[in-house]
């Protein structure tokens, strides 16, 4: 039956799903896409027994909404991965697949129709189900290993401004300069985002040495080590590194590859760079994000 009376939903059952254990809770939402050429394709493997895997909708770029399998039930989207410590996602979540041909097949912007009845449905869902803002997630973000989609052409932003999932706030995509900085965030326990990030491209140290400290022999003798300021900055970035995937672990990923995790997190938070780097602009907002949500369990 259709999991909601309000939108316009086709009831397109799929025979593969399952029971929900008992004990579970549907506290999470993936959205996806679904990476084939058509959505005609995709409705179609999803119904195929042979295939084993499912979602509980499925949005056409035209905005109509299929729905394969029933809320109550545990469909068969999001696979091996783990979000925030919990590694069987499909029993606790409820599955969107967004019909888009994804980076295999010629990746292109979500069509406005089509989040148009995302964001009805996800409100939806959200009316029927306690699920916290930080629990709608990317596919990407639960298998950072195996999975790029719903890709960085979509536009959480869009989403969280109508209280549909995270999105960092204003300061922490475009921080105040180091001049608006205030004095209580200097102490050399707390990193300066802005300033390691300059530090390392700069290839100085981090914190700069006090150079006014040194003794007037000290200074008379000082001479620069082009080698020690390379390890010294090799160093520097990699705390900058072990900082971030420490933050990450925090915010709700799993302990797979690093760099998989940064790039799945810079796919949904910070789309316009998708390097995989310890950046400046990605730490804070990665700090900013985990100051919205509560610690995980």
């Amino acid at each position: 039956m259709p999991g909601s009376q309000e939108l316009p939903i086709i009831w397109h059952p799929s025979p593969n799903f399952g029971e929900r254990p008992a004990d579970s809770t549907i506290d999470m939402l993936v959205l996806h896409y679904t990476g084939m050429p058509s959505g005609e394709m995709a409705l179609e493997r999803m119904c195929d027994p042979a295939s084993q895997v499912s979602a509980h909708y499925m949005i056409e770029e035209d905005g109509c909404i299929y729905q394969l399998v029933a809320e109550t039930k545990r469909a068969w989207h999001a696979g091996r991965g783990q979000w925030r410590g919990c590694s069987d996602v499909n029993s606790r979540s409820i599955g969107i697949e967004i019909v888009n041909p994804g980076h295999e097949f010629g990746y292109r912007p979500f069509a406005v129709q089509q989040i148009d009845a995302l964001k009805a449905l996800c409100k939806a869902i959200l009316a029927r189900h306690d699920i916290p803002a930080h629990h709608i997630i990317a596919h990407s973000d639960m298998a950072p290993d195996r999975k790029e989609d719903p890709g960085e052409l979509f536009p959480w932003q869009q989403l969280a401004a109508e209280g549909i999932g995270l999105w960092p706030d204003e300061e922490a995509i475009n921080p105040p300069s180091k001049t608006e900085k205030t004095a209580e965030n200097t102490d050399q326990s707390t990193y300066h985002d802005d300033q390691v990030s300059t530090a390392i491209a700069a290839g100085e140290h981090y914190p700069p040495q006090n150079t006014a400290a040194l003794s007037e022999s000290d200074a008379g003798t000082h001479r620069p080590n082009p080698a020690e300021d390379a390890t010294s900055s090799k160093h520097e970035h990699t705390d900058c590194e072990a900082l971030f995937d420490s933050l990450l672990l925090q915010f709700g990923y799993g302990p797979g590859d690093p760099i998989h995790n940064r790039v799945a997190f810079q796919r949904h938070w910070r789309p316009s760079c998708l390097n995989g780097h310890a950046d400046a602009q990605s730490i804070a907002i990665l700090k900013d994000l985990i100051a919205q949500c509560p610690p995980t369990a």
